[in-house]
């Protein structure tokens, strides 16, 4: 049983063992919610592994990508939300796309990135006074 004790205490030292379920910053973790509600209230359609999924769909299998991600504390922002969850499958390797009312379908990276530097430019903004 001591054997047990310190071959895991030595591994929690060097890092091996699975760490506490780790949130990223509070910061990171409101803009990666944006982009899911985003996702969700968009309508769009989700291209995953050869299907097309509806937008609430696409929310679900993110938010599944982003728990496990953030429980073993690979987000530190929401790039690498984008990065590592929501560019492609981690099955398969293909892109993940979005496709919008009739337009054409885009890289769901691309999509992402520009929605997020969009509520970040409105999170700036001065609030309007009557």
């Amino acid at each position: 049983m001591k054997r047990l004790s310190a071959l895991v205490l030595g591994l929690v030292f060097l890092g091996l063992w699975p760490a506490a379920h780790a949130a990223p910053p509070s910061i990171a973790a409101a803009e990666i919610n944006y982009l899911l509600d985003f996702i969700d209230r968009s309508g769009c359609k989700f291209f995953r592994n050869g299907s097309w999924y509806d937008s609430h769909r696409a929310r679900s299998h993110l938010r599944d990508k982003y728990n496990y991600l953030a429980a073993h504390d690979h987000l530190k922002t929401a790039e690498d939300f984008i990065e590592q969850a929501a560019t492609r499958s981690s099955m398969s390797g293909i892109e993940y796309q979005i496709q919008c009312e009739a337009g054409p379908a885009v890289p769901s990276s691309r999509w992402l990135r520009t929605a997020l530097v969009e509520y970040r430019r409105a999170k700036l903004k001065p609030p309007v006074t009557p």
